[in-house]
């Protein structure tokens, strides 16, 4: 997604009023306060009371009225605009909200926190039973067949390198690091990235002359921890951004010998490889390709191989409760993007593959940790952010995305893990 262009998929609907300040080109359904009838706004203000007047909250309305019980304070700034987004796109609706300035929290990610620990009761029992007639439906576009895969990835990794340079670490690392001990520091951040590579490294039992294929190039950084082990690497990616700024740095390093980074989907893989890894790739795969992946995984691995992958998850019932769901996320962040649980990672590599998990690590704790220090430090670089051309609501977009992902993994709503599989030597 590039600055000039709108997020969304979906056209302008007209205004009852426009959000003040929002570029109606770049984001239509934030600039449009939709038009939705008095019953329907009402049918959901009575939902959002229902379901706010229970919680572990403060939510402060513009007339002064206030529901919850005591907690982190959700102030409603605009009640009607809020309630008309909420009736007409549900969650959708609640982060454009956000990004229209409807609404605004002191402590964002307290106020995330407690809405994704209750998660799975928001909505009453008898509207959840009817979620397939309200919910919005994931758009066809964004199936990840191999163009929509590449039409995704270039909207989330093809917005700057110099976007998210100012957010993350020395090392690139666009994933959840591994600290020895919380609460994390930022000056300790790049080393604990560094730590989360050479345990899928030493996972994986990359050595000198170890044949690697890593699925999701990111920016390079583990392809270079490998090649410094003497391995040599083949690197796939679909992000041209990303495809380019990691072969510089793998040339700067001189590691080009050893590492090639192709502009390939993981479906066009070819060869075959001692160990396979694949960091944080899976949530943009999508569950009807879940065993296209895993097969490829299972098919590029020699036998007596090993597999190291990285994985963030979401647990089993709310994965399909919402698996067809439309999010704000997938509008605005990741599309096609589906976090998979870890039944289903055991379902699909049972019934897929010759494969086995060997072991599994959660460490969702660090996860929150690394989106803490990444959000810091975008907030901290607004005006950088800015002189790129990117505008205030692309600013609150990104610090609800990054405050709405660090509330999910402190209420342990998500997880992050690291798998080990393995393939036995006589397996074909």
């Amino acid at each position: 997604m590039r600055t000039d262009e709108s997020p969304s998929t979906t056209a302008f609907r007209g205004t009852a009023r426009p959000a003040s300040g929002v570029d109606p080109v770049r984001w239509p359904d934030v600039a449009a306060t939709p038009r939705v009838s008095r019953a329907r706004t009402a049918v959901a203000a009575a939902v959002v009371r229902h379901a706010l007047e229970r919680l572990p909250l403060r939510v402060r309305f513009a007339d002064g009225t206030e529901l919850g019980r005591g907690g982190p304070l959700l102030e409603v700034r605009q009640p009607r605009a809020f309630h008309a987004r909420i009736g007409r796109d549900g969650l959708i609706g609640f982060g454009e909200s956000y990004m229209a300035r409807e609404w605004d929290a002191p402590d964002l990610v307290a106020v995330l926190t407690v809405l994704a620990a209750h998660a799975a009761d928001l909505v009453p029992a008898p509207l959840q039973r009817l979620r397939g007639l309200w919910a919005l439906r994931r758009p066809a576009a964004q199936r990840n067949s191999p163009d929509g895969s590449r039409e995704n990835i270039s909207h989330h990794y093809d917005l700057s390198n110099d976007l998210f340079a100012l957010f993350l670490d020395e090392t690139l690392s666009y994933s959840s690091a591994a600290f020895r001990a919380l609460p994390a520091e930022w000056n300790l951040l790049a080393d604990a990235q560094r730590r989360k590579i050479d345990r899928l490294l030493d996972l994986a039992e990359v050595g000198d002359g170890t044949r690697v294929l890593e699925i999701g190039t990111g920016w390079g950084e583990l392809a270079l921890r490998a090649a410094a082990r003497g391995a040599h690497v083949t690197s796939l990616t679909l992000s041209h951004e990303q495809r380019d700024l990691a072969r510089e740095r793998i040339a700067a390093a001189g590691f080009a010998d050893r590492v090639t980074v192709e502009l390939c989907d993981y479906r066009e893989a070819r060869g075959t490889y001692d160990a396979v890894v694949s960091v944080e790739m899976i949530e943009a795969v999508g569950a009807e390709f879940w065993p296209v992946y895993f097969r490829t995984l299972d098919a590029r691995l020699a036998p007596g191989g090993r597999v190291a992958l990285q994985a963030i998850t979401m647990p089993h019932e709310r994965m399909l409760a919402s698996g067809s769901t439309y999010t704000w996320i997938q509008k605005y962040i990741f599309p096609g993007g589906l976090l998979p649980s870890v039944e289903a990672v055991a379902e699909v590599v049972r019934d897929h593959t010759a494969l086995s998990v060997t072991r599994r690590d959660g460490y969702g704790a660090h996860y929150a940790e690394t989106l803490r220090l990444w959000r810091e430090r975008f907030a901290a670089r607004a005006d950088e952010v800015d002189a790129l051309g990117f505008d205030e609501t692309f600013r609150r977009m990104w610090t609800f995305y990054l405050a709405y992902s660090e509330a999910g993994f402190r209420s342990g709503y998500l997880d992050v893990q690291q798998y080990l599989f393995t393939k036995e030597a006589s397996a074909r």
